[in-house]
């Protein structure tokens, strides 16, 4: 008799029909004589409408007075609308518990309080600390199926928090790893991890078996199958993830810590549009600059990925010049750019550079650690399609170009066969991973 943890998304979660096929597989589980635990999200843009309804309240109360945006202001507006957000998965697991319920099974739904999922109080991007998990251990043992809702949970004064986009997959493997379960099963609306993105590459093929190191490489990277810290939670606790389609009963793509049989260099193509490039040009070449750089824009919780430095060059008044390059996320920008450019002006650069047409491209694979020239390799391709890279990072299972956003899907297509990692032309769902990925 094994624990099983289902994890449904906001597709799988998106109408009647949908509960209630999602029911019938928690049903099938418990019936082969499984112990379940049902994770579950919001409806397909629930969390979205809410939110939505949020921006409207504030606006029209805000409507003929200035409103000063003060640190407590922002956090007391992070508590209500975490107590807000939460209500989407608070219906789903109502929902999800009477389609069990109606269709003959047994079913008991609970909240994050009611799991003790116990957080900080990072309102909307909380942090996990303690799963005491004993009520539902209760319920399972019971015979019933429990349903808790995802996404949320409580901090030390009993305050209602979440735990960002995506936080349905991370509340799934961190109720696997607090109760032990054999394993976790992410529904979504694709059938597994491909090689690449299927839409872009029609010759990407599902990935029987991939590594935590490798799928946390590419979640980072720009995968949108599985949310990042889930991936790292997996990888520390060691919960094997399923990761299938609620569509049909095909087997799907095992995450785990077993090494593919295959003897596989490079194992998936990501690519990630939410890049933009910031350059500070003409900045003195001095011991102690990049330190104040990057220092600066960490104070200013400004996260920064990739990093270049261009070489030393005489200025006008013979002082050594040099341009510092480095990406930061397109959706943040637009909020740091003032704080950027107040630091480009605080360590003498001549300009700063904005450039947010750019794609992060990256090839990742267990197999790079023990194979020489597979940077060379990708650069080789690259150059045989006329890209430019305009900046490179590394680990030691994984290489990222930034090039142009025009090249996309040339050079993912490009990279992808050039490695031999095509297959037969996939045949992805119907439903487009963005929409679930949005709404876990």
């Amino acid at each position: 008799m094994a624990l099983i943890v289902q994890k449904f998304g906001g597709t799988s979660m998106g109408s009647a029909d949908r509960i209630r096929n999602a029911a019938l597989r928690a049903i099938a589980a418990h019936a082969a004589g499984d112990r379940v635990v049902v994770i579950v999200s919001a409806m397909s843009g629930e969390t979205d409408r809410l939110l939505r309804l949020a921006r409207d309240i504030r606006a029209v109360a805000a409507e003929g007075r200035e409103t000063e945006l003060t640190v407590a202001a922002i956090a007391a507006a992070g508590r209500e609308l975490d107590a807000l957000a939460a209500t989407g998965e608070q219906v789903s697991a109502a929902l999800m518990a009477l389609a069990i319920q109606e269709l003959g099974g047994r079913a008991r739904s609970f909240v994050g309080h009611q799991l003790k999922m116990l957080t900080d109080s990072a309102f909307t991007k909380a942090r996990i600390k303690t799963i005491e998990g004993t009520r539902v251990l209760e319920a399972v043992m019971a015979g019933d199926i429990a349903v808790v809702a995802g996404f949320q949970g409580v901090d030390d004064k009993g305050d209602i928090t979440t735990l960002g986009r995506g936080g349905s997959d991370t509340s799934a493997v961190a109720v696997a790893a607090a109760l032990g379960a054999d394993v976790c099963e992410i529904f979504t609306d694709v059938d597994g991890v491909y090689t690449t993105d299927p839409n872009i590459c029609p010759s990407a093929r599902k990935i029987d078996k991939i590594s935590y190191e490798e799928m946390l490489e590419l979640a980072s990277l720009g995968a949108k199958v599985l949310q990042i810290r889930s991936v790292e939670l997996a990888m520390k606790y060691q919960v094997p993830i399923h990761v299938r389609t609620s569509f049909s009963n095909a087997e799907g793509t095992l995450v785990t810590n077993e090494a593919s049989l295959e003897e596989v260099v490079v194992t998936g193509v990501a690519y990630d549009k939410n890049e933009a490039r910031v350059m500070f040009v003409g900045v003195e070449d001095r011991p102690g600059i990049v330190a104040q750089i990057f220092g600066d824009l960490a104070s200013e919780n400004v996260s920064v990925d990739m990093i270049i430095q261009n070489a030393s060059k005489l200025s006008d008044n013979d002082t050594l010049r040099t341009d510092v390059t480095f990406t930061v996320a397109k959706s943040d920008l637009q909020k740091v750019r003032a704080v950027i450019d107040g630091i480009a002006k605080n360590v003498g650069a001549v300009e700063v550079r904005y450039d947010e047409d750019i794609v992060k491209v990256s090839i990742v694979g267990l197999g790079m650690r023990s194979h020489a020239g597979v940077a060379a390799k990708m650069f080789r391709i690259l150059a045989d399609h006329a890209v430019n890279i305009q900046a490179i990072s590394t680990s030691e299972i994984k290489v990222s170009c930034l090039v142009a956003a025009k090249y996309t899907e040339l050079v993912v297509r490009a990279l992808h066969d050039g490695f031999g990692l095509a297959g037969p032309a996939a045949d992805p769902a119907p439903e487009a991973a963005a929409a679930d990925a949005a709404n876990r």
